[in-house]
């Protein structure tokens, strides 16, 4: 045991002395930089030092690194952001979401998708939220953020979350505005009355607390016009999220399924300034949406999962199977990261994150964009055939590496926890 000590000591001296006089603590190699928010989409070195990013340039020398990552071949983009998740995971089985078994714990699930920032969508609300921070915020090597949910006991199921007496403006704004280094807008989910009483009481809270609302809309019979939503009770900002669901008739589509084009006043809402995320979900994607809103030039201005135990092993898998999908639809590579990188930033008004910025935290992932032969399907079993498909060859997290699916680090360190 005394001899096992005495080597690894000698190893980490090693190491140590290898890294006397080298400049960066990472340097990336030979990837194709995708930054939006910067305008870069070349094949250019990245290097980080002290947690931060210290240069983005061509040739950056790899003596300078104590680590160097081989990115040849690979796709290097800032930390993606998923917008829509649920990781309020606890064990209260009939809270659902808030606290309770349908969410997920983020860190198992974010840096093998190069996730480095997830947006808990409403989870908790003001009375829960302490238990959220503790449990789950403080705890997560991921970057959490969240929307608080109107009703004041948050994601629980069932009647809590349709008690109107429990969804107050005034003391869910201001908790937010308070919090709001964690939180950073507000939700409406799953109420299923028909009445705008709930999405102006959010909209109210949002006010209050200066930040964007999210409606998770629908469940009414009939529907309520999608319409009036966004140009009466929304502002500009503001998030319609699942928009490219096809949920039965509780909830009125964007496309028009018989004539298969995008309703006309959705063009005068993303004029207006409403923002589509597309929280895929277990059941709330389907291509019959998806296909000719893409073909019509209609891309979601955020790419999210809506991650849970419902989607995870589902159609919906992880953000890197979603950011694929859309690819397969039409999109392009850059708009894809744009719309999993800065613009979720700029949405939620964290506008540091989500680039590749000299002194911005260094948040990155290294993509592959895999070829071979891809089933793409949604729940309904439609599926698209594809030639390529993404996956996530590494993650870095405030400068560590985090997750390194096939040793492209040299000397192969990650920042683990035991």
């Amino acid at each position: 045991m005394k001899l096992q000590r005495l080597l690894f000591l000698f190893i980490s001296l090693m190491v140590s002395g290898l890294a006397v006089g080298q400049t960066y603590n990472i340097v990336i190699k030979g990837g194709h930089v995708i930054d939006p928010k910067n305008n870069i989409n070349a094949v250019m070195d990245v290097a980080v030092k002290d947690g931060k990013i210290a240069m983005v340039a061509k040739n950056i020398d790899a003596k300078e690194g104590r680590q160097v990552v081989d990115a040849r071949g690979f796709y290097v983009t800032p930390g993606l952001i998923d917008m829509h998740v649920h990781v309020f995971q606890g064990t209260v089985l009939d809270h659902q979401y808030s606290n309770g078994p349908s969410s997920v714990t983020p860190d198992g699930f974010t840096f093998r998708s190069g996730v480095t920032t997830v947006v808990d969508a409403g989870c908790a609300g003001w009375r829960s939220f302490p238990d959220f921070k503790r449990n789950i915020i403080d705890r997560s090597q991921t970057r959490v953020l969240a929307l608080l949910n109107i009703v004041g006991d948050g994601m629980r199921g069932g009647p809590a979350e349709q008690n109107l007496k429990d969804m107050e403006p005034v003391r869910t704004g201001e908790y937010a505005k308070k919090h709001s280094e964690d939180i950073v807008g507000i939700k409406l989910a799953h109420y299923s009355g028909h009445e705008w009483e709930p999405t102006d009481l959010t909209v109210e809270a949002g006010r209050i607390a200066d930040m964007p609302v999210m409606i998770d809309f629908g469940g009414a019979e009939p529907p309520l016009p999608i319409e009036e939503l966004f140009m009466k009770h929304l502002r500009p900002g503001d998030i319609f999220t699942h928009c490219f669901a096809q949920l039965g008739s509780g909830r009125e589509y964007v496309v028009d399924p018989v004539a298969g084009k995008v309703k006309p006043f959705v063009w005068d809402a993303i004029k207006r300034g409403i923002i589509f995320d597309v929280g895929y979900g277990g059941i709330s994607f389907a291509y019959s949406q998806g296909i000719p809103a893409i073909k019509s030039g209609l891309y979601p201005h955020v790419i999210s999962t809506d991650l849970h135990i419902g989607s995870m092993n589902a159609a919906m898998k992880d953000l890197v199977t979603t950011m694929s999908k859309f690819l397969a639809m039409g999109m392009d590579l850059q708009s894809v990261i744009k719309a999993t990188t800065s613009e979720p930033a700029r949405v939620i008004k964290r506008e540091e994150l989500g680039n590749l910025s000299v002194g911005s935290d260094a948040d990155i992932a290294i993509l592959n964009l895999r070829k071979g032969k891809f089933g793409l399907f949604d729940y309904t079993g439609h599926k698209l055939e594809s030639d390529q498909k993404l996956e996530c060859e590494m993650t870095i997290r405030g400068g560590r590496i985090v997750y390194d699916l096939n040793g492209i680090a040299n000397p192969v360190v990650l920042a683990g926890r035991r």
